[in-house]
């Protein structure tokens, strides 16, 4: 059995998919962590990101991506997990990878997905009094007056 194929069969729910050579993994929210622990176990012991990408018309809206590597032998693993709009949170990793950290509070600043268990979800780029989350598509994009130097021109 395949470390991949190892990591599914302890993930409940999980898909096995290819997207151009790289294994990605389908899980369902919930099983994340296991995910994570299996794959941590199975020799993917080097973490690389956590990041989020919501797709607005699509459910479920968000999808939380996290990357991880094996070094020895040379493999990556893609997990995706789909979180719905209306109940934007998912399971914190830091437990199983501590360099999670960050980056859940970034997607959570930016995204608005709640990492549930995270051990200090707070603002990490805005300023704690911003309201709404910028990189979320439905987020109205904002403009800076410019004043052109031509339009003060005497004619």
């Amino acid at each position: 059995m395949s470390r991949i194929d190892t990591i599914a069969a302890a993930t409940p729910g999980a898909v096995i998919e290819d997207s151009l050579g790289q294994v990605v993994v389908r899980v369902p929210r919930e099983s994340l962590v296991a995910a994570a622990t299996a794959a941590r176990d199975a020799g993917f012991d080097y973490f690389i990101d956590v990041c989020a990408v919501d797709y607005l018309t699509r459910d479920p809206r968000f999808e939380v991506v996290v990357n991880l590597l094996s070094i020895d032998p040379p493999e990556r693993v893609r997990f995706l997990a789909g979180v719905p709009g209306d109940d934007a949170t998912a399971p914190s990793i830091t437990g199983v990878f501590a360099g999670a950290d960050f980056y859940e509070r970034e997607a959570f600043d930016l995204m608005g997905i709640e990492f549930t268990g995270h051990p200090d979800l707070t603002r990490i780029l805005l300023p704690d009094e911003w309201v709404g989350y910028p990189l979320r598509k439905d987020s109205p994009v904002g403009s800076v007056p410019v004043q052109f130097k031509e339009a003060n021109r005497a004619t």
